[in-house]
């Protein structure tokens, strides 16, 4: 019988999707397969991991939300060991306003990667969840019980949805052993400055914002409601590096294979524990670039959540994992990014 060695990383053109088969090239001897259908992200972000790492890794151009599609990819690789989801629209506003875009592809696609799984018997499956899962929290930090409010927007009732999805088929297939990993707010770009975030859509996110606007490429930029029950009035996020968050999967990846977990459903949550505030966040990246941004106050933003940050004890304990990088480091490697895409 061959000896299982391939992961299936979907959305691995993605932001997070591309670092994290990065730090799989790098740090495992797994065979990489990476999904993607380009809706938000570009087959050039493969050259810019080759720049990186220098092992090849299979590519493949699907729509997961293509059932028969998403079965043939399982066919054709018998010796899947485990499958990383990220393949999911992410934006806040645009669900908001797109909200059946959102419920169709995110719900759709992570249903047909899972029966995939059952019909083909791959039993580790690590799913991309978030932080904005808990919608408006009054006591923080947050931790893996802390109970779910209200979702502020339809990506974030996509997110619930998909947690309750992967709960459920855990409970009704033991063969399953399933992990969902509660992002808090990804940023930065690898060291090397050769791969970062750069989406074929319009920015949402705050550090790419940030970055187009010092370079130029945008000629102003919003902070969305400064009149928040917070420190400075702007909302309050727990930064993270996106290449902690891409390591913790490979330590979640890791924790499956040894047969560590208590139950065959696990939440962690993946933050650095600290609370910053977009204004805070601002300051940080004009400290490290010596550029001066271009800001204006504007309303609040629809969907946008007041505070959150991570208790990240129980991660911290029971996965072995915990990020590394500063406020600045991030901001630093974003900026290199910066000047190096496009």
């Amino acid at each position: 019988m061959t000896k299982k060695n391939t992961v299936i990383v979907t959305g691995g053109a993605g932001y997070i999707g591309s670092h994290t088969i990065i730090e799989l090239l790098e740090n495992t001897s797994f065979h990489i397969v990476s999904v993607d259908n380009y809706a938000n992200s570009s087959k050039e972000t493969y050259s810019n991991i080759k720049k990186i790492i220098d092992r090849t890794f299979d590519i493949v151009e699907l729509d997961l939300c293509n059932k028969e599609g998403v079965f043939k990819l399982f066919e054709k690789y018998s010796d899947i060991v485990g499958v990383i989801h990220f393949a999911a629209f992410k934006t806040v506003p645009e669900s908001v306003e797109n909200p059946f875009k959102y419920y169709f592809n995110n719900i759709n696609s992570e249903l047909n990667v899972l029966e995939a799984c059952l019909k083909y018997k791959v039993e580790n499956f690590i799913f991309s969840s978030s932080c904005s899962v808990y919608g408006n929290i009054h006591s923080l930090p947050v931790n893996e019980n802390t109970p779910l409010n209200k979702a502020e927007s339809p990506y974030a009732s996509t997110k619930q949805v998909g947690e309750e999805i992967l709960k459920d088929y855990s409970k009704a297939f033991p063969l399953l052993q399933t992990i969902a990993l509660r992002y808090f707010n990804p940023v930065g770009a690898h060291l090397s400055g050769l791969n970062g975030e750069n989406p074929i859509n319009k920015p949402s996110s705050l550090v790419p914002i940030i970055t187009k606007t010092a370079s130029r490429k945008m000629s102003e930029m919003y902070v969305w409601g400064t009149d928040y029950k917070t420190r400075d009035g702007s909302c309050i996020r727990d930064y993270i590096h996106v290449s902690d968050i891409a390591q913790a999967h490979i330590t979640a990846l890791e924790y499956l294979l040894q047969n560590k977990q208590k139950s065959n459903f696990s939440i962690f949550n993946l933050g650095t524990g600290n609370g910053v505030s977009v204004l805070e966040a601002i300051a940080s990246f004009e400290k490290v670039s010596g550029v001066k941004l271009n800001y204006k106050i504007g309303q609040r933003r629809a969907g946008d959540v007041e505070a959150i940050y991570s208790d990240t004890s129980f991660t911290e304990k029971e996965l072995g994992w915990k990020a590394k990088y500063t406020l600045d480091e991030m901001m630093e490697s974003a900026w290199k990014w910066e000047k190096n895409c496009n």
